[in-house]
């Protein structure tokens, strides 16, 4: 006779490899490196730069 088999474990098990796997497809789809966050953001912050250095008054005048 085999030993008996509990499947509450085989199921948890089974669950486990498929997050993993959804988990592993969701790095690939939507990571980014930390290297390429800082450089949008180096880019964001110089464009962000820039636009304030072309205003022509730091605050606009209230009307009224």
């Amino acid at each position: 006779m085999s030993d008996p088999v509990n499947l509450n474990k085989f199921r948890k098990a089974k669950a486990k490899v498929e997050k993993e796997q959804t988990a592993k497809e969701n790095r690939a789809k939507f990571g980014r490196t930390k290297a390429e966050k800082q450089r949008d953001k180096a880019r964001k912050d110089k464009l962000s730069r820039l636009a304030e250095g072309h205003r022509l008054k730091d605050t606009p005048e209230q009307e009224g």
